[in-house]
Parts: structure tokens; sequence; C-alpha cells
């Protein structure tokens, strides 16, 4: 068994995983005690298990063997250069694995989830920000300086638009996360905030919330299409906060990504986890299992 935390942007998600399954799940809002209150959320949640290690999750980028985030603008500041590894030997006495939350919850689908088995997969993971995450003939793509796949989300799909919070221009991220999403609301006058419920006014004909999810859509789905050229997966797997629309979201998406393909490129089947919130969890899972059994 293993303790996982997944640190959202969000929320914190907590699990206790027994060989793939959540045993225990808990959820903590993000704040100013994170740290203080993950802690604390975690150990009522095994009170009584017995997990052998932790897997812990953030949105940034990874120094895996200094069990850090190195950086993720505007998320979770208290953990930048934050040794994890040692907190959670500290807070729960267990070793500990670090990773990005997008990797994560691509081990987590093609091993156990939505994707099993699949050996050549790419991961978008929408919520608070745009995750992104690819695997190559087995291979969990990380690059020499752990930054490759995870950056997906700050691929520019609007050279005319302002700066992303990273200092590039027209992020993805800062298109259609969710968090510019309520801002493009708020900016249009729109009372709708939430995601879910900006999908439902778009179809009872609210035209501001329309154009917000329109735009959205494409944004998504050029990132998806970038994904594609440039790692040819035979799955694409979409999951995250977002995903809780589901259909309204995976069928426009999926319908986007065919139309706009490399003419001979190879149409990727696409799914959704039945547990979008539960990706991240299982990967941590496995890669805490692994590293330490």
């Amino acid at each position: 068994m293993e303790l996982c935390i997944d640190f959202g942007g969000s929320e914190i998600k907590l699990g206790a995983v027994d060989r793939g399954a959540a045993v225990r799940t808990a959820v903590v809002p993000v704040g100013d005690g994170d740290l203080e209150a993950a802690a604390a959320a975690a150990r009522d949640l095994v009170h009584g298990l017995s997990p052998a290690a932790a897997g812990i999750a953030v949105p940034g980028v990874v120094d895996r063997d200094g069990g850090r985030m190195v950086k993720a603008h505007d998320k979770h500041p208290r953990l930048d250069g934050l040794d994890l590894v040692a907190w959670a030997r500290e807070s729960f006495g267990l070793p500990a694995v670090v990773e990005n939350d997008a990797r994560a919850a691509l081990v987590g689908e093609t091993a156990t989830g939505s994707a099993a088995g699949a050996r050549d997969a790419v991961l978008m993971t929408l919520g608070t920000g745009i995750g992104t995450a690819a695997i190559i003939d087995g291979v969990l793509l990380r690059g020499a300086h752990d930054h490759a796949g995870i950056l997906g989300g700050h691929l520019t799909v609007d050279l005319d638009a302002g700066l992303c919070n990273c200092g590039n221009v027209g992020c993805a991220e800062s298109v259609a996360g969710a968090w510019a999403i309520r801002r493009d609301l708020a900016a249009r006058g729109d009372a709708v905030t939430d995601v879910r419920e900006m999908f439902a006014a778009a179809a009872s004909g609210d035209t501001a919330a329309a154009a917000v999810r329109d735009r959205a859509i494409r944004a998504w789905g050029a990132t998806a299409v970038s994904l594609c050229h440039a790692y040819d997966p035979d799955v694409v797997i979409l999951s995250g906060g977002v995903m809780r629309a589901g259909d309204a979201v995976a069928a426009p998406v999926e319908a986007y990504v065919r139309e706009h393909l490399w003419t001979s490129s190879h149409r990727p089947r696409f799914t959704v986890p039945d547990r979008p919130d539960l990706s991240v969890l299982r990967g941590l899972a496995v890669l805490a299992a692994a590293t330490h059994s």
C-alpha cells in the first residue's frame, strides 16, 4: 500500500492506494497552510493502515534525484526547492518518490487505467492549468533536464494573446486553463464561473459562455494536435478536473484533432478515465512501489 499526495492547482488530493485501487481518499482545498493541512489529512487518511512508501505529485518541473519541485509558476510557491522526500520522511516516516503530476497520471492510466498496456501514448490533464506527458515505446519521456513532454500546456496557440505567467506568449494554458477560462468569463460579464457550468450555459444559449467555450476547445484541440505531431501516439488520454464535463469536452477536442492532423498521421484513439480525479494517485502508487520495493 502507498500513500499518495497530489498537489493540484485548486485542491490537494490524497489516497491510500493498494494494488491500484484507492482504499481511502481525501481532498484538501488549496490555501495558505498547504503543507501542514496535507500532512494532517494524510496522517488521518492512513490511520490504522501500513503504507510502505509515499508518492508525491507536483504541477511543475521536478528534480527527481533531489526530491524537489524546481518551479511551477504561480502554483504552490512554498514547494519551490523544498525537499519533499525529507518532508515525507519527517511527516510520515516513509520513503518517497516525487514526480510531475501529468507524468504520474500517464503512468496510472497506462498501467491500470483507461489505456492499460499502451506503449505509445500522450496525456493531457485539463484543470487549473494544462499538464501533458508522453510515453514512447514504453518509456516515459523525460529529456536531458526533466522538461521533456510536460510543457505542452505552454505551447503557443495564439500569437496575438498576452504573456502567460511562464513568460511565453499565448500559451494554451493562458487561453484554456481553468484559471484563464474564469478570467475570460468574468471579462465578458458572465455570471458563470465554473467550467462545467460554462458548458451547460453555452448549450442553453448563453453566447458569452459559448464564445469562451469554443475558444477553449480550439486551444485544447491545437495542443493535442501538436502532441500528436511531436510524439505519434496510438492513444490520447484526456484527464483532469475539466473532464468531469465528459463528452462535452472529449468529442469536440477529438473532432478538432482528426480534422487538423497532418494528412498521413495516425488518427489515435481517444480515451477518458472513468475516474480522472484518481489518475495521478494511481500513477504515484505505481512509481512509489517500483522505487521502494
